[in-house]
């Protein structure tokens, strides 16, 4: 059996708690910023949303009263802040096909099983002499469009406006780039299945952005978004 390192096992437990749907908004929240730059924690994710959807597939499902379903939970999860695989210590024996078998009923009981997450995507938008540099995070079930300012900042007395260009389509506005360095802007939801594979660019504009609606002149930085 392989040995795992304490920061191993406690990976594969966030993993395993994220797949059956018991970590709680927070925790969700943190986890899905680190599946966004981490590749390697994004295949471990992989893994348990495959080994767990095949035990469950074995099993009939069934939704049991929402009474009963609060009452499970009371019970199995008294205490909030640490994952209940964390809290139990009970990764080591998710190896063995006992707890194994365990976990699939509690995941078909429940209806904790969760779909595989949609990719997220990311970019650099960036102008080509690197005088400004923002990275971009975007998540597809929520719309949250998360910004870094790597470099660079609006001249004064203007604004820096981002659109999203997808496809032939004209340039949509995504709102004001704000000047922090960091920053979450809403895409909204008819334009989310748009934004994978999307180009995002940033133009120069007037205080509060284009009056008309279209970009004002060439893009100062440009970058594709694409599943990562």
């Amino acid at each position: 059996m392989t040995r795992w390192t304490e920061e191993e096992e406690e990976d594969h437990a966030l993993a395993a708690e994220y797949v059956l749907g018991l970590l709680s908004p927070e925790e969700s929240r943190a986890f899905e910023a680190r599946l966004a730059v981490d590749p390697e924690f994004r295949a471990l994710v992989a893994v348990w949303t495959e080994d767990i959807a095949a035990m469950a597939a074995a099993l009939p499902e069934e939704t049991p009263p929402p009474r009963i379903e609060a009452a499970i939970r009371r019970r199995l999860f008294p205490e909030e802040g640490q994952g209940w695989l964390r809290r139990l210590g009970l990764l080591p024996a998710l190896i063995g096909g006992f707890v194994a078998a365990l976990i699939v009923l509690w995941t078909t009981d429940l209806g904790l099983l969760q779909a595989p997450p949609e990719p997220l995507y990311a970019a650099s938008v960036a102008a080509e002499d690197g005088s400004l540099v923002i990275l971009a995070h975007f998540d597809p079930r929520s719309g949250e469009l998360r910004l870094h300012r790597q470099a660079g900042t609006p001249s004064p007395g203007r604004s820096q406006e981002l659109w999203l260009i997808a496809g032939e389509a004209p340039p949509v506005s995504l709102g004001l780039v704000p000047e922090s360095e960091e920053s979450l802007l809403t895409v909204p939801e008819g334009l989310r299945a748009a934004m994978a594979g999307g180009l995002l660019a940033i133009t120069d504009e007037p205080p509060g952005g284009s009056p008309s609606g279209t970009p004002s002149g060439a893009p100062i930085a440009v970058g594709s978004l694409t599943a990562g």
